[in-house]
């Protein structure tokens, strides 16, 4: 609280020196509620000017203020609390003193009042004629009017004392425009407002309460949600560290919701001594969810607009409120504090008024929505329509939990089974499918039970997520059969209920993808539709991506076919920033199989900058890790591993806490395939152990998961176990029809087991099937990395043939790190020589930039490697800090440099270390990156 207070610690030291030279002052904090002049005054005399004064001490109450004298007797009771004896037994019988009680403070004789006021400020002078005094009054809006009267005299007439009064008086309290309040300050004082605290003083107060530097996401969502104001923030951070909550950006969402009873307590008891106006206004704007305007607010108080300004200007100044404009609320805790100074009767009068006032002014929906959830209203015949706009509008904005709580209370105003009420249950199962699957799934069967319209019923059945890399439920299956054959085959219907029966199809067909017989009727399926499929329509897409992915693992079609038909997809589907619960991302992976990713690049790009963020939620969790996910696969699919490992991690610093959603067991698989590539025993682990809660994971994830399972045993020296783990995942796969070596890479797993296990026979005869099937495919990634497998496994001519003809493929291939394992593998094999090092070089290079240097360490000629690492492998921030470490700055002075917390410092300099593949700073300090980065000296 005492922060940022230089400039008031100087006018009190000021005034102080001045009374010792015997010229007395005045000096008067004001301010808001919490700005903490009270602190300031407890802080008082300092260090420096405490010595050889005498200090008089008073806080005024609201309950003493109409005890005459009362601020007069607190100051000489602390006085004579500390003085030697013989001086306190003098000062107590001293006639001017005791003259306060026979005045009672209401004489009517202004001779007398001037004449006990003139005797207390004549003692006064008599005793700081022995040393100054420091007279501190605490809170002067509630002092009694005889004291006021008193200080004021002695401001009016400062000859002969050796004082200086320093007083404190909030803002916008109505006991601050008494006659004697601005009679005191007619007098003359000098007067400071101390101010807000800055953001240097917040980050100050984060590592005081945690003991460590905070992240500047979390800083400055402190320091934004609070307005700097003391009391705000220090109760925010105390709450915080008591809930053992950490200062990361994780934690900074915390600052805007957290709502400490200590602040409340304090803020109720400032509301309790306004006036009638001022406290129905809070009241009103409380019921109104401080969105409303001052004349709706001004109505549902009662107040005329005189008193309404009056009441919100007082507001205003006691820093309850925000800024001009439509009046808010500076912090959630100012709306508890109105409810605690209220009764629950009250509070719900009031609701009950507001919620009808808000409909009759035509007020957003998500307004009127917000007051219904909020307060047990009766029910209203609108009430309903505006739960479900507002809901509507909330799903659309990303943020399906607001949009469930609407729903879920528009349910308990239509109890009556019925349409209205099945289209309400449609509705809430998709605002908790991505959260509640069960939930989700319970509430489309009711729903489709209280429906007549076929169509009706196909399209709420529709809300059951498609779980598109994870396994339906049988119930959910079962019911989408059934409203299936209720709506009849697509091509007997039009418009509506044909895009349900496409959807529907779709959704079934990719259902029983796993059984061969179905597999094999979706590519039936795909094929009778001709080479260019109709794709006008959404459901038309959904069923084209479902037929592409089913043609794509089952090996049906080649890699040119899968690309032409997903580009088409693409370039009939829209861009749009959210992708949950579509079926692109099928479309996604059969591209990346493919080795086609280039549109799926831009056409991503095009979808994430459509998406409107969201500061207070995060920019929708689910749609972000989607996008995230789908972003890690295309890097991948072009080498990219140190990209496509970050947007990967995103994937689960966007998921916290949700493991078992609808969306799991299709992040799984993206993590689990980059994870393949990273080959980070500690990432790996956390994939596995986020695939094991996953819910219905399929056969994609468990052969995915397995696959990972067997690169950690492999990485332990279990050879023979790994090898068992790879087959028995070729074998599910196999039994379900997936040949495709493109999206589920176990037969090179295998190839490389084996030939380390020193069965060269089984090597061969699986990567001669694997390089058949990649021919099918046709694929340059495949069928570069079946040529490699090859060429490893075969020496002399023919190995080094093979391995030369994977580089020739995979010069036309997106996969850059492929190439530069292809070009590794030769440059080996050739032993030495120009050719040799120009590969080994060139694998290098290619390797950095991948982000995979360890390659060029294996190649066992480093030398031969990387001359040094592209810039674009290091974010601008990270290439920053690595900079300002070549010039030997420590990571507290970089922190200062740049005007982060040294923990973003560390964070940079870990991503740095592992993209630049060195082990710590000695070497990045050591300028051998230097050239690589565009940095000289």
């Amino acid at each position: 609280m005492l922060l940022e207070r230089g400039t008031e610690f100087t006018a009190a030291g000021d005034a102080l020196r001045a009374a010792a030279g015997g010229k007395a002052s005045c000096l008067l904090l004001t301010g808001p509620v919490g700005t903490g002049r009270s602190a300031l005054l407890r802080a008082l005399p300092g260090p420096a000017d405490g010595e050889g004064v005498r200090v008089l001490r008073a806080h005024a109450a609201p309950m003493e203020a109409d005890f005459a004298f009362g601020v007069a007797h607190q100051l000489f009771d602390s006085l004579r609390s500390r003085a030697p004896r013989e001086e306190s037994e003098r000062w107590q019988d001293d006639p001017r003193l005791t003259a306060i009680d026979r005045a009672g403070g209401t004489t009517g004789d202004a001779a007398e009042e001037w004449a006990v006021l003139e005797g207390l400020r004549s003692l006064l002078a008599d005793i700081s004629a022995e040393a100054p005094l420091l007279i501190l009054v605490d809170d002067l809006q509630w002092a009694d009017t005889p004291s006021l009267r008193w200080l004021a005299h002695l401001v009016a007439r400062p000859h002969g004392l050796r004082a200086a009064v320093v007083g404190t008086l909030r803002d916008g309290d109505p006991g601050g425009r008494r006659p004697a309040v601005l009679d005191l300050l007619d007098a003359g004082p000098r007067v400071l407002r101390p101010a807000a605290l800055t953001p240097d003083a917040t980050r100050t107060l984060v590592l005081e309460r945690f003991g460590t530097p905070g992240d500047e996401e979390f800083t400055a969502a402190c320091h934004d949600a609070t307005g700097g104001n003391p009391l705000l923030l220090t109760s925010l951070l105390d709450r915080m560290a008591a809930d053992g909550d950490e200062p990361t950006a994780a934690h900074a969402g915390r600052a805007y919701t957290l709502r400490p009873p200590l602040l409340t307590e304090r803020l109720a008891d400032c509301l309790r001594a306004q006036s009638r106006p001022v406290r129905h206004l809070a009241e009103a704007l409380a019921a109104l969810g401080g969105h409303a305007g001052p004349d709706l607010a001004a109505e549902l108080a009662g107040l005329d607009p005189w008193e309404a300004d009056g009441a919100l200007a007082d507001l205003h100044r006691l820093g309850l409120l925000t800024g001009p404009g439509e009046p808010r609320f500076v912090h959630r805790a100012v709306q508890d504090a109105v409810a605690a100074s209220t009764t629950p009767d009250e509070r719900r009068e009031r609701h009950e008024v507001a919620v009808d006032l808000l409909h009759r002014h035509g007020a957003p929906a998500a307004l009127i929505a917000e007051r219904l959830v909020e307060s047990a209203t009766a029910p209203r015949p609108w009430a309903a329509a505006i739960l479900r706009e507002a809901a509507e509008t909330a799903l659309r904005a990303g943020d399906p939990e607001t949009a469930a709580r609407a729903l879920r209370r528009a349910l308990q105003d239509t109890p009556e089974p019925g349409p209205d009420r099945a289209r309400l249950l449609a509705d809430l199962a998709a605002a908790v499918r991505d959260t509640d699957a069960a939930a989700c799934e319970r509430h489309v069967t009711q729903a489709v039970s209280l429906l007549s319209d076929p169509t009706e019923r196909a399209l709420a059945a529709l809300r059951i997520p498609p779980a598109f890399l994870g396994a339906l439920p049988a119930p959910a299956i079962a019911l989408l059969r059934r409203t299936a054959g209720e709506l009849g085959p697509a091509a007997l219907l039009k418009g509506t209920a044909r895009e349900a029966a496409l959807r529907l199809e779709a959704r079934l067909r990719h259902a029983g993808r796993e059984d061969p017989a179905e597999l094999g009727a979706s590519v039936l399926r795909l094929r009778s539709m001709g080479e260019e499929p109709a794709l006008r329509s959404a459901g038309e897409r959904e069923l084209a991506a479902v037929l592409l992915y089913a043609a794509a693992v089952s090996g049906a079609l080649t890699a040119a076919e899968a690309a032409r038909l997903g580009h088409r997809i693409l370039e009939h589907e829209p861009a749009a920033p959210d992708r949950t619960h579509s079926a692109l991302p099928l479309v996604v992976l059969a591209l990346c199989g493919a080795d086609s990713v280039d549109a799926v690049s831009s056409w991503l790009t095009a979808g994430h900058r459509l998406r409107a963020p969201s500061p207070a939620r995060g920019d929708g969790l689910v749609a972000c890790a989607v996008d995230h996910a789908e972003r890690a696969l295309t890097l991948l699919a072009q080498g990219r591993l140190t990209q496509a490992r970050e947007h990967a991690e995103r994937v689960v610093v966007d998921r916290p806490g949700e493991p078992e959603g609808e969306g799991s067991a299709a992040f799984a698989v993206v993590l689990a395939a980059v994870a393949l590539e990273v080959r980070d025993p500690a990432f790996s682990e956390r994939v596995l152990a986020l695939g094991g809660r996953c819910r219905a994971p399929g056969l994609v994830t468990t052969s995915m998961l397995g696959l990972l399972e067997a690169s950690l045993e492999a990485g332990r020296g279990d050879w023979a176990d790994a090898l068992e783990t790879v087959l028995s995942c070729g074998r599910q796969l196999a039994a379900s029809g997936w040949h495709s070596s493109a999206l589920f890479p176990w037969r090179p797993w295998a190839v490389s087991l084996h030939h380390r296990l020193g069965d060269s026979g089984a090597a061969r005869a699986l990567a001669d099937e694997e390089h058949a099937r990649a021919e099918r495919w046709g694929a340059p990634a495949v069928l570069g990395r079946a040529l490699r497998l090859k060429g490893r496994l075969y020496g002399g001519g023919r190995g080094e043939a093979l391995l030369t003809e994977a580089v020739t493929v995979l010069r036309g291939s997106a996969n850059r790190l492929e190439l530069a394992r292809a070009l590794q593998e030769l440059g080996r094999r050739l032993g030495g020589g120009p050719r040799a090092e120009a590969a080994l070089r060139e694998a290098g290079e290619l390797a950095v930039a991948c982000g995979v240097p360890r390659l060029v360490k294996r190649a066992g000629r480093e030398e031969l490697g990387a001359p040094g690492v592209p810039a674009a492998v290091l974010t601008p921030a990270e290439r920053r800090v690595v900079a300002l470490v070549g010039r030997g700055l420590t990571n507290q002075n970089i922190a200062r440099e740049l005007g982060v917390s040294p923990r973003a410092v560390e964070k940079h300099l870990t991503n740095s270390y592992r993209k630049l593949g060195i082990r710590g700073r000695a070497e990045l300090a050591s300028g051998q990156c230097g050239p690589a980065l565009g940095m000289t000296g």
